[in-house]
């Protein structure tokens, strides 16, 4: 199927932080037609896209021109090597690409490293990756087949308005998403990526809540899509075993049902408390 074809290439392009897939001006020169080149002085580099060279801590990157089978093709490397500000995000990063069903591995916390500023990591790397579980949506999630936010019985309403109201499916989904997004890159709460304010980790849990609600809203109205984009990912196992080993979503809001079919314990008592229409 072409949408399981689509969900296919969803690993290997792992959204990337800037340092590992920016291009400065430096790298690249215009021909008399006007298009951009690489320099001779991007051979050097590209030992490093190609994986060849990994002795340096220096940003692994795709050059301009990398074919689609070469992209981050370069060995693994340990964290404390890398020399970039992005180093948490660009070994996480790695990790996914690795092997995205290692979950366990993925979402343990790396020794030396501050647990929020992970978390926080992990939270920005789940809002890039759920870009795709929406593009997936869209052709079949539209206002028409979904007008209202509904997960199961669950019904939402939408706080990104100035008084929260209904909004179809897929423009909450992406209203969620924004919000999520935006509020992690607010420099007032996250000023930096080494280290997170005390202060600004209670928002992990309200950020975690309304991601949620995306995956739920997948699982019950778009199940095939759903099962296709986490047969290849992961991503919803990787959330929910960072959301309940760091204590950022409650059992009782926890709908969708054991994936594993060894515990439906949580979607059983979620069940009993799913008579009201829930508000942000």
């Amino acid at each position: 199927m072409l949408m399981e074809a689509q969900v296919q290439e969803t690993l290997k392009h792992v959204p990337t932080s800037p340092t590992t897939t920016a291009t400065t001006q430096s790298d690249l020169t215009t021909d008399s037609t006007g298009e951009e080149k690489s320099t001779p002085s991007d051979n050097k580099a590209a030992s490093v896209s190609s994986g060849t060279s990994s002795a340096t801590g220096r940003p692994q990157r795709n050059l301009p021109g990398t074919k689609d089978e070469c992209l981050y093709q370069w060995p693994q490397r340990p964290l404390e090597s890398i020399e970039s500000a992005f180093a948490l995000r660009e070994y996480l990063q790695s990790l996914i690409r690795q092997d995205p069903h290692n979950v366990d591995l993925i979402i343990s916390l790396p020794s030396g490293q501050d647990e929020h500023a992970w978390l926080y990591e992990h939270l920005c790397q789940i809002c890039l990756e759920l870009n795709y579980l929406i593009v997936h949506l869209e052709p079949e999630c539209t206002p028409e087949v979904c007008p209202e936010m509904r997960a199961e019985e669950w019904m939402y309403y939408c706080a990104t308005h100035p008084t929260p109201r209904e909004c179809c499916a897929i423009d909450y989904l992406t209203h969620t998403l924004d919000g999520a997004s935006a509020l992690l890159n607010n420099v007032k709460f996250f000023p930096s990526r080494i280290c997170v304010p005390e202060g600004s980790v209670k928002n992990f849990q309200s950020i975690a809540r309304r991601l949620y609600r995306i995956f739920a809203h997948a699982y019950f109205h778009h199940r095939d899509i759903f099962d296709a984009f986490e047969a290849e990912t992961s991503l919803y196992d990787r959330f929910l075993k960072l959301s309940r080993s760091r204590k950022l979503i409650t059992d009782k809001l926890i709908i969708i049902p054991s994936l594993n079919n060894d515990d439906d314990s949580t979607g059983a008592g979620a069940r009993q408390i799913m008579s009201r229409s829930r508000e942000d």
